[in-house]
């Protein structure tokens, strides 16, 4: 593809970060997409060229044979509350260094032409002394970049906020920036936070800087749900199991609650309250309450819930997930089918099931 003789393309952010912390701490990181910055074009260009626009009003094109993401260099300009709340400027004259200058983190704020880094405000440094820095003040200008920076602390274990920057997130819960945040974005940070190596620390994080005690005081975070959360996130449980875990020691009116705050999934949600109806039921100690728990949950429709439950359950050491597959497997082996027809009184089909399945419990476990 030939390119204007102004153009100039670099490859940035999430993708040069993730090379690094490769090369100088050997992370285990999934290869991610690759993001291109375009310095010196246009929109108008990038058309003439063959990208595909992925918006209407943002500068953002897919590359027409690789179809990678290929952004203008822009800046951006505050003008009202929210994530929203922005105007931007994508024109020929904006630099790569005020591209870079508008990221959240130094570490996401460094670029590649070829094989020479760019990094006009320190990110390596940073990322060495494994510190995560804010690039400027405009940092402030999305309360959004709260909850980005606490997920990175639940990804990059040893990597810690720069007190500036904590300052700043605190700042931003303390004069209300952060109440502009809307249930999509709150959730689609959360779920992918949940689902980092250590999702304690996007909650203990957020602690610090004051914005859970704001948006979430409902739900009780103790230092067992931490450690759990943890557990589950080395067990690579499911992200249904690690919500539930994170609000196991909360109260139905407080889960419903934070439901309407987050808006989750409909299987999250479930999850948290099949939990909050259920979890007194633990531990379970013979064949007929193993069965009365599937029965429960419509483990036989729908078995993932039964076990999503008692994973829960495993974590805060009620039950045993070996008895729990051995009990499951017993059961759904039961041929109701047969039952039934050999029932004379179709009144206690239910019944005769139910001690079918008892009985083939009783023996697995």
């Amino acid at each position: 593809m030939q390119t204007h003789p102004f153009m100039k393309i670099y490859l940035v952010g999430g993708y040069v970060r993730d090379q690094l912390l490769r090369k100088y701490f050997h992370y285990d990181l999934p290869a991610g997409d690759r993001d291109w910055v375009v310095v010196g074009s246009c929109a108008q260009e990038m058309l003439d060229q063959g990208f595909l626009p992925v918006g209407k009003d943002f500068p953002v094109f897919l590359h027409p044979q690789t179809h990678e993401e290929y952004a203008l260099a822009r800046t951006e300009r505050k003008v009202a509350a929210g994530y929203h709340g922005f105007n931007f400027y994508a024109q020929p004259d904006v630099t790569l260094e005020e591209d870079l200058r508008r990221r959240d983190l130094t570490i996401n704020a460094m670029a590649l032409d070829q094989d020479r880094l760019i990094d006009p405000y320190g990110g390596l440094k940073d990322l060495l002394d494994k510190r995560l820095r804010h690039v400027s003040a405009a940092f402030s200008e999305d309360p959004v970049r709260i909850l980005r920076a606490a997920r990175f602390c639940a990804r990059l274990k040893e990597f810690h906020i720069a007190r500036e920057t904590l300052a700043l997130m605190q700042s931003m819960v303390q004069n209300g920036e952060a109440d502009a945040l809307v249930s999509e974005r709150v959730f689609q940070e959360m779920r992918r936070a949940l689902m980092e190596p250590t999702p304690s620390r996007f909650v203990t994080t957020l602690f610090d800087c004051g914005l859970w005690q704001r948006l979430y005081p409902e739900i009780r975070i103790s230092k067992n749900t931490l450690e759990v959360l943890d557990q589950s996130a080395a067990a690579s449980d499911n992200e249904c199991v690690r919500f539930t875990l994170l609000c196991a020691e909360s109260e139905a009116s407080s889960i419903e609650a934070f439901c309407r705050k987050i808006r989750p999934t409909s299987d999250i949600k479930d999850s948290l309250l099949l939990w909050q109806k259920l979890k007194n039921n633990f531990p379970l100690s013979d064949a007929s309450q193993w069965v009365a728990m599937m029965e429960k949950t419509d483990a036989f429709r729908r078995p993932e819930r039964f076990i999503n439950l008692l994973t829960v359950a495993r974590h805060w050491k009620l039950a045993s997930m070996q008895t729990a597959q051995a009990a499951l497997t017993a059961a759904q082996k039961v041929k109701t089918g047969p039952i039934a027809l050999a029932c004379k009184d179709k009144s206690k089909i239910g019944q005769a099931i139910h001690q079918a399945r008892c009985d083939a419990v009783t023996e697995a476990i």
